[in-house]
């Protein structure tokens, strides 16, 4: 049962046709006569022969002017997990399960499992999640500043939905161009996680390709004919990178990367380079599928990410907060317990892949990651914010400690964001407006910094 996967495709207009941009794109490198328009290829007798001829030759860059905006609802956080997010061609909007309140509808069933099985299991999970809320809630409202005591439902949910399945679903807005579609079509039979799942996405992604543009289904059909390898990365490779820690291969230093460009709003610095970009480091980061759904949004920090199955062991994050409270503790424990449970006895049944939505959102997986100096320096201003989720801000802190420790040149200047707009004399200090954490964040040493709630 593949539930209400779903994809709207918000059709582009005549002159936006993928296969006439993609034609007149190239056409237009050879025209002597200026360039030309998408219409004069709508109906242009050699149009389909070019098109596939620029594709297979491998002349992609064609099939990148055309980008489409999907509006997909069911999809596992599974799936985006590994696919959607696992690249850097994207951008998303994607419903928080921080802020946003979960419902037992939207939740994904495995091809050939048991519908009334995983109901029942999803079902624990929502009562536990409400239990967990309703522990937490006092204790949290009387650690907030009056001003934000209002956040409290908030606060609980975002430490809470650490229980959750990845087999929640989520809705969201997803923009890509045409290549990237057509890669997502390639490589869904080789993930090694909900591949039934993917491959369904993928004829939804067909089917809405065709429906605003037929010329395209030569391309389609290379690319799902085309051979599809996921990544070999075995338990050797990861025990090698497992030692090196949290910064490692460092090369050059982040001096150019903390200057005055990279207080402000925009951040151009993210696109008119500087020499930091030039060096960079390596980190093995442990961290949970939740944190880690927060960490592949950092598009420049390119990371591997092995099969689950691989690096699988029953492990998992537990918030401090969830630590001081032996009720939650316990009901946190238990019912994590109880998801790896679930998922060994579903192994049974359907492949590792399959079984794998039961597996929780804290699960610690290993991921290697690789850092540029400048695209660092805007990660730690994002993820040193109190506001930020509470996992990756501490996995970002350790980093900047350590670069610290290694007495990188211009290690003094990874800070929040408001620590940097205090150096230079940008006001508002804070950018976050009323959502402003309630500390003096900018007059903190690193060191004095922590993310109690």
């Amino acid at each position: 049962m593949l539930n209400n996967l779903e994809v709207v495709f918000l059709e582009p207009k005549i002159n936006n046709i993928p296969s006439a941009i993609s034609v007149s794109s190239a056409r237009t490198c050879y025209s002597s006569r200026g360039l030309i328009s998408p219409e004069e290829s709508l109906e242009w007798e050699r149009t389909p022969q070019l098109l596939e001829s620029i594709f297979k030759s491998g002349h992609h860059t064609t099939l990148q002017h055309t980008h489409f905006t999907l509006l997909i609802s069911g999809m596992s956080r599974l799936l985006i997990w590994r696919l959607l997010h696992s690249h850097s061609f994207y951008n998303s909007e994607q419903v928080s399960q921080r802020y946003a309140k979960s419902n037992l509808a939207n939740v994904f069933i495995p091809k050939d499992g048991d519908e009334q099985i995983w109901q029942d299991f999803y079902s624990r999970k929502f009562t536990e999640y409400n239990k967990l809320v309703e522990i937490l809630t006092p204790h949290i409202f009387n650690k907030l500043p009056k001003f934000k005591q209002k956040d409290t439902p908030k606060r609980a949910g975002e430490l809470a939905r650490y229980i959750f399945p990845i087999g929640l679903t989520a809705y969201l807005y997803h923009t890509v161009n045409l290549l990237t579609i057509l890669r997502y079509i390639n490589v869904a039979k080789s993930l090694p996680e909900a591949t039934n799942e993917a491959l369904k996405f993928a004829e939804l992604l067909e089917e809405g390709l065709l429906k605003i543009d037929n010329k395209l289904a030569p391309l389609i059909n290379f690319a799902k004919k085309e051979k599809a390898v996921f990544p070999d990365f075995d338990k050797n490779d990861l025990e090698k990178y497992k030692i090196k820690g949290a910064v490692f291969d460092v090369v050059g230093d982040l001096k150019k990367a903390t200057g005055d460009r990279y207080s402000g709003i925009l951040r151009t610095s993210q696109m008119l380079f500087d020499e930091s970009i030039l060096g960079g480091f390596s980190s093995t980061m442990r961290l949970s599928l939740s944190a880690d759904a927060q960490n592949q949004r950092h598009r420049r920090s390119l990371a591997i990410r092995p099969k689950l199955e691989t690096d699988f062991n029953v492990d998992f994050y537990i918030p401090e907060i969830i630590r001081e409270l032996p009720e939650a503790e316990i009901i946190y424990k238990n019912s994590i317990v109880d998801s790896y449970n679930f998922f060994l006895k579903m192994r049974e049944k359907l492949s590792f892949g399959e079984s794998a939505y039961a597996i929780p959102n804290g699960h610690l997986i290993t991921i290697i990651e690789r850092n540029d100096w400048s695209s660092f320096a805007h990660k730690a201003q994002m993820r040193l914010c109190l506001n930020a989720q509470e996992e990756i801000f501490n996995l970002t802190l350790d980093q900047v400690k350590k670069i610290k420790e290694l007495e990188i040149d211009g290690n003094e200047n990874l800070l929040p964001p408001c620590g940097l707009r205090w150096r230079d004399k940008i006001f508002p200090i804070c950018p976050e407006g009323d959502r402003f954490c309630g500390v003096k964040v900018w007059k903190l040493n690193i060191s004095d910094l922590k993310r109690e709630i």
